[in-house]
C-alpha cells in the first residue's frame, strides 16, 4: 500500500465511521423497528469489518461493538445513549440498550466467553447488573477501528518485534522454511540448541513466510501472579489476531519457568519456544534443533559480511573453526570492526563467564621458554599445527562428515610436578591468541549428587563457544578409574567419570589435562585422547638451559654460573622458585642478584621440600 493510499484508507475509514454512527443515533432513536441499512463500504475492508472478520462477530456483536466506539467519539451518540436510558448522566453503551435497539439481539453475546468478553473488545462494570452495566470499549481496540493497528501498550515491555534477518545462515535458512509449513498447520514449535540468535532468526523468518510478524518475549520478563499472567494470555490472544502476529517466547540457560510453562500450555497454536535444552511441556511439541552454523558455513558468512573490506591477512578459516557464533553476530562484528581486529573482537565477545568454577590465566610465555626435549616440542608443535588447519581437514576435506565425536583435541600432559606441563599450556594459548582458563577442581566437584556433572556441562558449554583453552591441572582427581560398585557414593562417581568421557570426546575444541600420575587415570579416557606428552624430569644440560632463561632481561644480575647452578638436581617449577626468591633477596640489600642469593633461596625451597641439599649439588656456587 503506498503512502497515498494509506490516506486514501484512512480518510474512507473515517467516513464510514461516520456513517454507521448516524445509523445507530437513527436507531437510538426510532428503535430496532427501524431497521435501517449498514453503509456499504466501497469495496474496502474498513476497520469494524476486519475486527467482525478476526473474532467472528455476529450482526449483534457488531453492533455493541460500534456502539461502544460511538459513545467515545460522536458525542451526540453518547448524547441520545443518557436519553434512551432515563438519564443525561448514563452517556455510556449498555447491553440492555444494544438489544432495544438491534433486530438480530441474542443473549449469548453477553457471555463471558463471547468473543466480545473473551478477547476483551469489550469492558463490563458487572456491578450494575448485566444488563444495564457500563460497556466500555478497549482503548486498543478503538484505536484499531480508526485506522490505527499498534502494539497494545500494555504488553510493550514485554513483547518486542523483530525485523526480519537479512544475516541469516543457509542452514537456518533451510530450518525456518520448513518451520513456516508447520506454523500454517497451527503447530507448537520448539527451537532447540546453542544459538538463540539464530533460533530468533529461524522463527522471523518462518513468521513471515506464513505472512505473520513476530514477536519475542523472554521467559524472564513474565510476572509470578496469576492474574498478571491471565491479562498476558488474553491481552496476546487479542494481538495475534489484530496484528496477525506469531509470538517467540525464550527461555534462558536454566530452563523454562514456572510463569513461562503456565503461558505456553495455554497459549493458542501456533507459537514458538526456544532454549538451549529441550523442554516439555502437557501438550504436542515439535522439535527443531537450532544450533551455531558449523565452521564451513560461518567462513562463508565472514566473507558475506566482509565484502568489499581488505581481508587478504585475516584468517578467516581459522576465525571460524576457533569461534563458534551466530550469523547475526558475524555481521554485527564484521559491520562495526577493523578486519585486523577481529580476532581479539572475537574472543571477547565469547569469553565465558566461569568466574566461579576456573581461574583464567593471561598466556604470556613464547616457545623460546620451553625447555623439553626435541619430541616433545614436535608433539606440542603439531597439536598448534592441529587446531590451525581444522577447517581444512575437518570440513573441506571431509572428515567431519564421518561423525563429528572426535574431532576435538583433548591432549594429555604427563609428568612429575615442576616439569612444564603448566608451562606448555599457556605456550600453546599464548600461539593460538586463545584465553587460558585452568579449571578450579574444589570448585566443580561436589559432594552433592549430580552438582559435579551440572558444574561441568557449564564449563564445557561456555568453553565451546571457541576462544578458550581449557586446562584441567591434577585431572587424575576428576578423570580417574571407575571403581567397583560398592555403596552409592561409588555408582556416582562412576557416574560422574562417564559423564566427562562422553563430554570430553564431544568437545570441538583444545582441552589439555595434566597428571603427575598418568596410571590413576581411566583407561577408557586415555583411548580418548588426541595425543599425549610425557614431560622428562629435566637432566643437567635440560636444567643448565632453563637456569639460563629463567631471569627477565631487565634483571640485576653478576656472577652467575648456570652450568653450577644445573647441578641442584630440581625440576623447572622449583628452579623458576629459587629464583624468584632469590630476587626478592636481592632487592632487599639493594644490589644485583648474586649466586650467594640463590643459595640462601635453594635452602629455603629445600625444607620447604623436606629435602636436603647434597654437597654435591650446591659446590661452588659460593
Amino acid at each position: 500500500m503506498t503512502a497515498a493510499q494509506a490516506i486514501s484508507w484512512t480518510e474512507s475509514n473515517q467516513a464510514y465511521l461516520v456513517d454507521e454512527f448516524a445509523r445507530i443515533r437513527q436507531l437510538l432513536v426510532a428503535g430496532a423497528e427501524a431497521r435501517l441499512e449498514t453503509p456499504r463500504s466501497a469495496g474496502h475492508t474498513f476497520g469494524i469489518d476486519r475486527v467482525t472478520d478476526l473474532f467472528g462477530l455476529s450482526a449483534f456483536e457488531r453492533h455493541v461493538l460500534l456502539l461502544c466506539a460511538g459513545v467515545e467519539m460522536d458525542s451526540k451518540l453518547a448524547a441520545l445513549c443518557g436519553e434512551a436510558q432515563g438519564s443525561p448522566q448514563r452517556t455510556y453503551a449498555s447491553f440492555g440498550l444494544a438489544m432495544a435497539t438491534h433486530p438480530d439481539a441474542h443473549w449469548t453475546a453477553l457471555m463471558p466467553d463471547s468473543p466480545l468478553r473473551r478477547f476483551h473488545l469489550i469492558e463490563m462494570e458487572t456491578a450494575h447488573g448485566l444488563t444495564g452495566a457500563p460497556l466500555r470499549i478497549d482503548e486498543r481496540v478503538l484505536h484499531y477501528l480508526a485506522g490505527l493497528n499498534v502494539l497494545d501498550e500494555k504488553l510493550r515491555s514485554l513483547v518486542e518485534a523483530c525485523p526480519f534477518p537479512h544475516w541469516i545462515a543457509e542452514s537456518h535458512a533451510a530450518t525456518a522454511a520448513r518451520a513456516a509449513r508447520l506454523v500454517e498447520k497451527e503447530a507448537v514449535l520448539h527451537l532447540c540448541g546453542d544459538d538463540a540468535q539464530g533460533q530468533q532468526d529461524v522463527a522471523t523468518a518462518a513468521a513471515q513466510a506464513s505472512g505473520r510478524q513476530l514477536f519475542v518475549l523472554r521467559a524472564g520478563d513474565l510476572p509470578v501472579s496469576g492474574p498478571d499472567l491471565d491479562q498476558i494470555l488474553a491481552l496476546w490472544r487479542r494481538e495475534a489476531r489484530l496484528l496477525s502476529a506469531i509470538l517467540l517466547i525464550q527461555c534462558n540457560s536454566s530452563g523454562i519457568t514456572s510463569p513461562a510453562r503456565f503461558l505456553m500450555e495455554r497459549l493458542a497454536a501456533p507459537f514458538f519456544a526456544s532454549s538451549r535444552e529441550p523442554i516439555r511441556l502437557d501438550r504436542e511439541l515439535l522439535r527443531l534443533s537450532v544450533e551455531k552454523p558449523p565452521a564451513a558455513e560461518q567462513s562463508r558468512l565472514w566473507r558475506r559480511a566482509l565484502a568489499g573490506k581488505r581481508t587478504r591477512r585475516v584468517p578467516l578459516d581459522s576465525l571460524s573453526e576457533q569461534f563458534r557464533l551466530s550469523a547475526r553476530t558475524i555481521f554485527s562484528t564484521a559491520a562495526a570492526a577493523e578486519p585486523n581486529h577481529l580476532w581479539s573482537i572475537c574472543r571477547d565477545l565469547t569469553r565465558p563467564r566461569l568466574e566461579d568454577l576456573a581461574q583464567r590465566i593471561v598466556p604470556s610465555a613464547g616457545w623460546e621458554d620451553l625447555v623439553l626435549p626435541e619430541l616433545q616440542i614436535q608433539i606440542l608443535r603439531q597439536i598448534a599445527s592441529q587446531v590451525r588447519h581444522r577447517l581444512k581437514v575437518h570440513e573441506n576435506w571431509g572428515f567431519s562428515s564421518k561423525g563429528r565425536r572426535g574431532l576435538g583435541l583433548s591432549t594429555l600432559f604427563a609428568g612429575e610436578s615442576g616439569t612444564g606441563k603448566t608451562l606448555a599450556a599457556e605456550v600453546l594459548a599464548h600461539d593460538l591468541e586463545l584465553d587460558l582458563y585452568r579449571i578450579d577442581l574444589s570448585a566443580v566437584v561436589s559432594k552433592y549428587i549430580g552438582e559435579t556433572e551440572k558444574n561441568l556441562k557449564q564449563v564445557f558449554d561456555a568453553a565451546e563457544e571457541g576462544g578458550v583453552l581449557l586446562l584441567f591441572d591434577e585431572a587424575d582427581a576428576l578423570f580417574g578409574k571407575r571403581s567397583d560398585v560398592k555403596d552409592s557414593h561409588d555408582r556416582y562417581a562412576n557416574i560422574e567419570v562417564g559423564y566427562l568421557l562422553q563430554r570430553i570426546e564431544a568437545y570441538q575444541g583444545l582441552a589439555v589435562l595434566t597428571t603427575n600420575l598418568k596410571s590413576a587415570l581411566d583407561r577408557s579416557f586415555q583411548r580418548r585422547l588426541r595425543f599425549t606428552v610425557n614431560f622428562p624430569f629435566p637432566d643437567a644440560t635440560q636444567r643448565e638451559a632453563i637456569w639460563k632463561r629463567i631471569f627477565p632481561t631487565k634483571t640485576p644480575t653478576e656472577g652467575l654460573d648456570a652450568r653450577k647452578l644445573s647441578q641442584l638436581n630440581v625440576a623447572g617449577g622449583t628452579i623458576r622458585n629459587i629464583a624468584l626468591n632469590a630476587a626478592f633477596l636481592a632487592a632487599e640489600t639493594g644490589g644485583p642478584l648474586r649466586m650467594a642469593h640463590l643459595l640462601e633461596a635453594a635452602r629455603l625451597e629445600s625444607q620447604k621440600l623436606e629435602r636436603s641439599l647434597s654437597e654435591a649439588e650446591i659446590r661452588g656456587w659460593v
